[in-house]
């Protein structure tokens, strides 16, 4: 009798092995195409903005619900600033320092280290409120958080884009090569219509170390660069674009890296290596560095600046001005 009840179980999980065997080859099978089916919510949108919050989970877009007037303008007012999750007055400082550098001129502004959801900034979601200071659509993204399998765990801090134009095929990039505890970091990007122009606009945030040997973490940082690059590949050639934000060159190599990329692939700027866009005191020395760019394709830049009175965040705010080139893609 025992003889005959093994025979039984062994029947039994024989016909279970067989069960899970065709329910797992199954999951497999469809697995590209639930992959397919969750990339797209997550990652990119083509929609047009409304005066609402369109927000899916890391990447939200809107606009103020009053829209800033954009008066006619030759040039193109584009700024770049790490504001370093600042919130209460001393974003209100910066929101002013904003209205007045901008004037009446149109504008693109990238910003980074944007928080949205954190303690530490009161849990407003900042991207929206300078939209709505400023009069203007905007975009944000941000990475998951190193360990977001807690459910306590806060968003990290994302990336911004602003324009009182339109922002359209809005993507959220992921950046390669973790940093310190799994850290991750984003680019933002979208398409922004100016004088029947087309315009490609990046907002990065790249991360500061990535490596512990500096030569492996000068090439991973460029690598980061490079998934920039790639999303504007999708784009025609003539299209005029912009790449600005926090790049994190901290070692001249890595401004020597990037200048070398961003000019090999067509792209000028107007801010010298040598002028620094950081600063920090360390014991007895005083740090300054060059972080922060903007970079243009098809687009003249005719003057910059770097505003080193602003010193709500340790990055100081730059920004150029610039014509559409005369053979720009319309």
């Amino acid at each position: 009798m025992r003889r005959g009840m093994d025979c039984e179980l062994n029947s039994e999980f024989t016909h279970l092995r067989q069960v899970r065997s065709r329910v797992l080859a199954s999951v497999f099978r469809a697995l590209p195409y639930l992959l397919i089916m969750i990339m797209p919510s997550s990652l990119h949108t083509t929609a047009a903005q409304s005066r609402g919050v369109r927000s899916e989970s890391l990447l939200e877009s809107g606009a103020a619900q009053r829209l800033v007037e954009i008066p006619a303008a030759n040039e193109l007012k584009i700024f770049s600033y790490n504001i370093r999750w600042r919130s209460g007055k001393e974003l209100e400082q910066i929101i002013e320092w904003l209205k007045e550098r901008r004037g009446s001129a149109p504008a693109i502004v990238g910003l980074q280290e944007v928080d949205r959801n954190k303690l530490r900034s009161g849990n407003v979601n900042n991207a929206k409120a300078i939209a709505e200071a400023l009069g203007m659509y905007y975009v944000w993204a941000a990475p998951e958080a190193a360990s977001a399998k807690q459910k306590d765990t806060e968003e990290e801090t994302g990336v911004e884009i602003l324009s009182p134009y339109p922002l359209t095929n809005v993507t959220r990039i992921m950046l390669s090569n973790a940093g310190p505890g799994g850290r991750q970091r984003v680019a933002i990007a979208a398409t922004t219509i100016i004088d029947k122009t087309s315009i490609r606009v990046y907002s990065v945030h790249s991360e500061y170390s990535v490596h512990s040997e500096t030569r492996l973490a000068i090439a991973q940082k460029i690598e980061q660069f490079r998934a920039v690059l790639k999303d504007l590949d999708r784009f025609p050639k003539d299209m005029p674009a912009i790449v600005l934000g926090d790049f994190n060159t901290w070692e001249l190599p890595a401004v020597e890296g990037t200048r070398k990329l961003f000019t090999e692939n067509g792209f000028i700027t107007a801010l010298p290596d040598d002028e620094s866009t950081f600063y920090r005191k360390a014991l007895m020395f005083d740090v300054k560095l060059k972080l922060d760019w903007i970079w243009l394709r098809r687009l003249t830049p005719s003057s910059y600046g770097i505003d080193r009175n602003l010193t709500v965040s340790d990055h100081f705010p730059l920004w150029t001005v610039a014509k559409l080139s005369p053979t720009a893609a319309r």
